[in-house]
């Protein structure tokens, strides 16, 4: 994150509050499953497993969904060549397109396997060296590396480094809060919401070049 500069910092924080919402929606419409959140899934497959619970094959095809998007988002980012960045945001802006026609038309189960697909290719948006270059979709590294720049300021060193770490944890949770209030209050225009931000992130990614 600290090696971006600002405006692929606050396009960042866009995907990060897309994240977000979309997990916040996702959870609220599956009864307790997340789109986004894969080490959660993870909890949930380990204890459905050891309980005999059908949640725990639902969390495992959710995250089977997950790194499926991760790989085509990678693969689809890869034709587009100097494009990368918009054309893998636009990908996603599709996906979560198809999310919200298929809840729309009465799938909701298909509507949530295409929300984790999406967010499995949010994270080919940011790539550097191979690799991915900030993870928009889970932050338990995000915050690890909080943790690291707070102690590196303590010791005198780069003083503010922390803070685009904190920022892009805050832009996910301010998300959050969004979807799930949406949700809550629009439940059927909650992913129409979604896909027209994403359509807005794809849109900026054209404009925030290498």
């Amino acid at each position: 994150m600290i090696r971006y500069d600002v405006r692929h910092r606050m396009l960042a924080m866009g995907f990060a509050a897309q994240a977000g919402f979309v997990d916040a929606v996702g959870f609220m419409k599956s009864g307790g499953l997340f789109v986004s959140f894969m080490s959660g899934n993870s909890t949930r497959l380990a204890v459905g497993l050891s309980q005999g619970d059908r949640v725990g094959l639902i969390a495992a095809g959710l995250i089977a969904l997950f790194v499926s998007g991760v790989a085509i988002g990678v693969l689809f980012a890869g034709i587009a060549g100097s494009d990368r960045k918009s054309s893998a945001a636009a990908f996603v802006a599709l996906l979560i397109l198809l999310g919200a026609v298929s809840g729309s038309s009465g799938l909701p189960s298909v509507a949530i396997g295409l929300l984790c697909l999406a967010m499995g290719a949010s994270n080919a948006v940011f790539q550097r060296d191979g690799d991915v270059g900030v993870g928009v979709t889970y932050m338990t590294g995000t915050l690890v590396k909080l943790g690291y720049r707070l102690a590196d300021a303590v010791r005198g060193r780069p003083s503010m480094q922390w803070v685009p770490y904190l920022a892009l944890w805050l832009a996910l949770v301010v998300g959050g809060v969004a979807g799930a209030l949406c949700e809550s209050r629009v439940p059927a225009g909650s992913l129409w919401i979604a896909a027209a931000s994403s359509a807005g992130l794809a849109l900026a990614c054209r404009f925030v070049r290498p």
